[in-house]
């Protein structure tokens, strides 16, 4: 174990509050840049856990790789996303925030759930199907092993909850089944995690497709938390709406129109009723702008605030490291009882 201090010394209060919060783990891949769709459905909400619970969120940059990667875009990617994890509120005092390599015991702990995954199991993986398709040309042993890693990443820091969109909830209830089978082989192991969908959750919508989630993968239809605010504003113009006027919430039969409303009132905090009464008499030349205006206005101090902390390679390099030594801290602990219950030989 190369490159940390396993005898992190945690003072009192960390100890405690490990003890007496329920403790949350997330991460999201380095591998696109940071949409509105990341934030409004993951980060914002991650922010307002900070308080309550004892979080970890790591750049996930293992499960990466999945997909081929230029490696330097994959550090700069990584890199960023810390910068804009702390831009976005989460407080380094309050969060552990790493990078997943960083903490070899995922690896590890991988390899052991992985022998006692069945291969069933794995082959009706939705995300598998989906992603051996986009990707039939490098279909490897990683991304059909993918949902293990990510057990191994809740499992290891004895999650009690793990927030989830809906297209990642078949993975934490493989976790679930895993973690049940082990504790039924070698009791009280692991704390059984449950998936986490927070109240305030926005399910953000492409703008040229609102029938499919905003993704990295579609430029045009995809805003990026580093948007220029001409780039966001030129986006929301375009934005496919239909062939009324009226702007109202209604999903089936008015989608884009109600994607952008979902996102004004995530920008403004503004209720829904509030967003339709202000623009009842307006039409979509009107509410396009005012959304993307509202958007640039969201993410103003956020582009600026990332910006700011990717010249200070230290003070980012000592979040890493620091977060790396207290999860390696409570992955150790995990990691040994495992190694021990499977019969390894310690290692002294």
């Amino acid at each position: 174990m190369t490159g940390f201090s396993h005898k992190h010394s945690m003072n009192k209060r960390e100890v405690l509050d490990m003890e007496t919060k329920k403790r949350i783990f997330s991460g999201i891949k380095p591998s696109g840049e940071l949409t509105l769709g990341s934030y409004m459905g993951a980060i914002k909400n991650w922010v307002s856990l900070q308080d309550e619970y004892e979080c970890l969120y790591c750049v996930v940059d293992m499960h990466a790789i999945t997909v081929r990667q230029v490696p330097a875009d994959l550090r700069r990617r990584s890199l960023e996303q810390l910068a804009q994890y702390i831009a976005c509120g989460l407080d380094p005092e309050k969060n552990i925030m790493f990078i997943q390599s960083h903490v070899p015991q995922h690896a590890e702990l991988s390899w052991v759930l992985g022998c006692y995954t069945q291969f069933g199991e794995l082959s009706r993986m939705t995300q598998f199907k989906d992603k051996s398709q986009k990707h039939a040309d490098n279909i490897n042993a990683g991304l059909f092993t993918y949902p293990v890693l990510m057990a191994a990443d809740i499992l290891l820091y004895q999650s009690d909850l793990v927030p989830v969109g809906d297209d990642q909830k078949q993975h934490v209830e493989l976790c679930r089944d895993i973690a049940s089978r082990f504790n039924f082989l070698f009791p009280d192991t692991f704390t059984m995690p449950e998936p986490f969908i927070p109240k305030m959750g926005a399910r953000i919508m492409s703008l040229g497709a609102p029938d499919t989630k905003m993704s990295k993968s579609d430029p045009e239809g995809c805003v990026i938390l580093m948007d220029k605010p001409e780039d966001i504003m030129r986006k929301f113009k375009r934005a496919v709406t239909d062939c009324e006027s009226a702007v109202r919430f209604d999903k089936v039969n008015k989608p884009g129109i109600s994607n952008l409303l979902t996102i004004y009132c995530a920008a403004t905090g503004k209720t829904m009723e509030e967003a339709e009464a202000e623009f009842a008499d307006k039409g979509y030349g009107v509410f396009k702008p005012a959304v993307g205006e509202a958007v640039v206005e969201l993410l103003r101090p956020i582009r600026e605030e990332t910006t700011r902390l990717l010249t200070d390679k230290a003070y980012l390099e000592s979040i890493y490291k620091e977060g790396a030594e207290k999860a390696s801290y409570l992955a150790n602990k995990t990691l040994r009882k495992v190694y021990k219950k499977v019969g390894f030989v310690p290692r002294g």
